[in-house]
C-alpha cells in the first residue's frame, strides 16, 4: 500500500493557497444535493458541521451526550495559540510552525503544521466575531500569555475555561444551522460501525443509547471528529465517556491507524488519591507561567512532608530544588509537557516526591502572589484554584499545589492525507481523532487550534474535492451493506450480553489501564512492552469469557455501552504496544529507556524512524501490517531538542 499524503509542491508558505485553488469545487446550488455525516460535536465536529451547513450541505451531526455542549472540548483550560504577534515579541507564522515541529520532536509533516500555523490567525478573528470572551488588556486589546515549549506569548485565553468558551461559540454556530434546517442533530446516539460499499464510506451504524435501537444512516461522506483514546489507560484527564470506538471500528474496516503509541502525559494534574477514582483532573499548563515547580532537596525532608511532620511552607529556600529552573535555564518552568512530566517522575522515583503516595511535586504561587498580588493571580486563575480546593481541600493561595503527570492527549489516530481524508475514500478524520499535526508530543495550547483549524478552515475546502466526483444519488440505508452491518452489530451485542461472567466491565478496564500505565506510560522498554503484550492478550481472552454485562439491549444500558468501548480499548492497547516496540527510538512523549542521552533526555534516531507508522488491520487476533510514510524536512534542520 502506497501512502500518498497529497501535500502540494512549491514553497512552504504557498502550499495551502495553491492547494485551495487547485481543489475541485461544488457550486452552491449543487451543495444542497450532498449529505455529510459528522460524528462528534466537540470543537472539530461542531465547527465542521456548522461550516458545512453554512455552505449549503445537508448535515447529520451525532453525539453520544445529551447535548453537543457536553463534548470533552469543554474541559480545555489554558488557551489557544495563534501567531498574531500582539505582544510584538518576535512571533510569526513561521515561528509558530517551527515551535510546533520542534515541540513534536520532528515527527510531523511540515506542510500540515505550516498550514495549522497559517490559519491560526483566522481562528481568533472568527471566534471574536462569534462573541468568545477572550481575556483583554487594560486598553481593550486581546491579551496573551506564554505556554510551555515557546519563548513568546501567543496563547489567547478566557481565564481558565478557554475550551468551554470556544465550544459555546462553535455550538452557537451549530445551533444556527440546526435552526435553519441544514443540520439535523442526533444526540444520545453512538456510532458503532462504518458502512462501506465499493471501497467507499457511505454511512454509519448507530446505537440509540436511550432505547438501544440500532439504526442506519447514509451519506455521501463521513467525518469522524470523535476525539482521542486516552481512556485506554483508564485513569486520564479525559471525560469518562471519551472512547476510541468510532475510529477503531473504521480501522477494522480498513482505515489505517497511525502512531498509536504517541501519548501525551500532562505534567500538571491533581495526583491520584486512591483506588476509588475513575478519572483525573487537569490543572491548566498556564499555571506554569506563575507557579514554580519544586521538591525538597533531601529525601529526609520529603519523607517528613509525606508523614505530615513538615509543611512545605516551612521549608526554607536553600532546601528546595527548583529542578526545572536549574536544569533548563532558558525555558525554566515552561519546558514542553513531555520534558516536565519525565522530570517530575524522575524526582519522585528518587524518593523526593510529596503527598502521601510520594507521587507529587509542588507548583508554588507564593512568589507570584508576593510580586503581583493575590487579586491579580485570582483574575488569571481563580476558577482553577477554586476547583483545586474543592477536590483536595487545600487552599493553593496559602499552600503550594500538588501536581503529578497524567495521560491527557493522544497524538496518534486515523491516518489522513493533506485533505484530512483517510485511506478510505469518503471517510475523513479531524481534530484529535486523526494522527494530527503534533508529531510525538503536542505543544501546549495547540489542541484547540487544530480542532478549529480542521473544522472551520480546512475540511470545508477539501471535502468538496471528493464530493465533486460523486453522483448526487447516495447509497440508500435500505441497501444490503447496511443490513449486513446491522446484523453484525446485533450479533456482537448479543455475544457480550450472553457471556454472564463474574467480572464487571470496569474490572477489565482498570486492569488494562494498569498494564498500559506501567509498561507503555511515561517510559517504555523492550522487556516491559513484551510483557504487556502477553498480559493484554490474556486479558482480552478472559474478557470474552468472563465479563458480566448486566441488563439488555432494548434499554438504556451503560454497562453495555462500556463493554463495547472496552472491547475496542483492549484491541487498541495491543496495537499501541506493537507500535511502541517497533519504534526503538525516544521522541517526544514516546520515551524508550534504551534510547536516551547521557543527561537522560529523549534521543531520536532520525536515520531509522523519520516516518509516520500507519497500521493496517488484518482480522481478529492477527498481527497488523505496518506501512511507513516517510517524513521529508526541507525547511527545518533536525536537531536534538534542547530547552536549556
Amino acid at each position: 500500500m502506497k501512502l500518498d499524503s497529497k501535500i502540494p509542491g512549491g514553497p512552504l508558505a504557498e502550499k495551502w493557497s495553491k492547494h485551495k485553488f487547485n481543489v475541485k469545487l461544488v457550486n452552491p446550488a449543487n451543495k444542497r444535493k450532498y449529505d455529510i455525516i459528522v460524528v462528534g460535536t466537540g470543537l472539530a465536529g461542531a465547527s465542521a458541521a456548522a461550516s458545512f451547513g453554512e455552505l449549503g450541505y445537508n448535515v447529520k451531526a451525532f453525539c453520544f451526550q445529551d447535548s453537543p455542549r457536553r463534548a470533552h472540548s469543554i474541559a480545555a483550560q489554558g488557551g489557544i495559540n495563534a501567531a498574531k504577534n500582539y505582544q510584538n515579541d518576535g512571533d510569526s507564522v513561521f515561528r509558530l510552525f517551527y515551535d510546533t515541529i520542534k515541540g513534536g520532536d520532528y515527527r510531523s509533516r511540515e506542510g500540515n503544521v505550516y498550514r495549522l500555523a497559517e490559519v491560526s490567525v483566522d481562528i481568533i478573528d472568527q471566534c471574536v466575531a462569534q462573541g468568545v470572551p477572550f481575556a483583554r488588556e487594560y486598553g481593550g486589546l486581546l491579551a496573551n500569555r506564554s505556554f510551555g515549549g515557546a519563548q513568546v506569548s501567543r496563547t489567547f485565553y478566557a481565564k481558565g475555561q478557554t475550551g468551554q468558551q470556544l465550544l459555546l461559540g462553535a455550538y452557537s454556530a451549530l445551533s444556527r444551522q440546526v435552526s435553519n434546517g441544514k443540520v439535523k442533530l442526533h444526540a444520545r446516539e453512538e456510532m458503532i460501525d462504518l458502512v462501506m460499499k465499493d471501497g467507499k464510506a457511505v454511512g454509519i451504524i448507530t446505537r440509540n443509547l436511550v432505547t438501544g435501537k440500532i439504526e442506519s444512516h447514509s451519506a455521501h461522506a463521513v467525518v469522524l471528529a470523535t476525539g482521542g483514546y486516552g481512556n485506554v489507560f483508564f485513569l486520564s484527564t479525559n471525560a469518562m465517556g471519551s472512547n476510541v470506538t468510532a475510529a477503531w471500528r473504521a480501522h477494522k474496516k480498513g482505515a489505517l491507524f497511525a502512531n498509536p503509541c504517541f501519548t501525551q502525559i500532562h505534567p500538571t494534574c491533581i495526583p491520584v488519591s486512591g483506588d476509588h477514582q475513575s478519572k483525573l483532573t487537569l490543572m491548566s499548563e498556564s499555571l506554569r507561567n506563575d507557579g514554580r515547580v519544586w521538591v525538597p532537596k533531601s529525601k529526609e525532608d520529603a519523607e517528613k512532608i509525606r508523614k505530615g511532620e513538615l509543611k512545605p511552607t516551612d521549608l526554607p529556600e536553600d532546601k528546595r530544588d527548583y529542578y526545572l529552573e536549574e536544569r533548563y535555564p532558558s525555558f525554566g518552568n515552561l519546558v514542553p509537557r513531555d520534558v516536565a512530566s519525565r522530570n517530575a517522575k524522575n524526582v519522585c522515583d528518587e524518593g523526593r516526591g510529596v503527598a502521601k503516595t510520594g507521587l507529587a511535586v509542588y507548583l508554588d504561587f507564593a512568589d507570584a502572589i508576593k510580586r503581583d498580588s493575590r487579586k491579580v493571580i485570582e483574575s488569571k486563575y481563580g476558577n482553577l484554584f477554586d476547583m483545586y480546593q474543592q477536590i483536595t481541600g487545600e487552599n493553593p493561595y496559602e499552600t503550594p499545589m500538588m501536581i503529578y503527570p497524567a495521560v491527557h492527549y493522544t497524538m496518534g489516530g486515523l491516518w489522513v492525507d493533506y485533505n484530512l481524508m483517510t485511506n478510505i475514500p469518503g471517510l475523513y478524520a479531524i481534530g484529535e481523532a486523526n494522527f494530527s499535526d503534533h508529531g510525538a508530543n503536542r505543544l501546549g495550547a495547540s489542541a484547540l487550534m487544530q480542532g478549529l483549524a480542521d473544522g472551520y478552515f480546512v475540511i470545508p475546502y477539501t471535502i468538496g474535492d471528493y464530493l465533486a466526483t460523486l453522483p448526487y444519488e447516495k447509497v440508500s440505508s435500505d441497501d444490503e451493506v447496511f443490513k449486513q452491518a446491522e446484523n453484525d452489530i446485533e450479533e456482537k451485542i448479543q455475544k457480550l450480553l450472553s457471556i454472564k461472567g463474574e467480572k464487571t466491565v470496569d474490572d477489565f478496564h482498570k486492569a488494562l489501564g494498569h498494564i498500559m500505565w506501567e509498561y507503555c506510560g511515561m517510559s517504555r522498554n523492550e522487556e516491559g512492552l513484551k510483557k504487556a503484550k502477553q498480559e493484554i492478550k490474556k486479558l482480552k481472552e478472559e474478557f470474552w469469557q468472563n465479563v458480566n454485562v448486566i441488563g439488555g439491549n432494548d434499554e438504556l444500558n451503560q454497562s453495555l455501552e462500556k463493554a463495547n468501548r472496552v472491547a475496542d480499548f483492549l484491541e487498541l492497547g495491543e496495537l499501541m504496544i506493537d507500535d511502541a516496540l517497533d519504534r526503538s527510538e525516544s521522541c517526544g512523549g514516546h520515551f524508550r529507556e534504551e534510547s536516551q542521552t547521557e543527561e537522560g533526555e529523549a534521543k531520536r534516531k532520525d536515520d531509522e524512524f523519520s516516518y509516520v507508522s500507519a497500521w493496517e488491520y488484518q482480522g481478529e487476533n492477527a498481527e497488523e501490517v505496518l506501512h511507513k510514510e516517510d517524513l521529508v524536512f526541507e525547511n527545518v534542520k533536525l536537531t536534538q531538542r534542547s530547552y536549556k
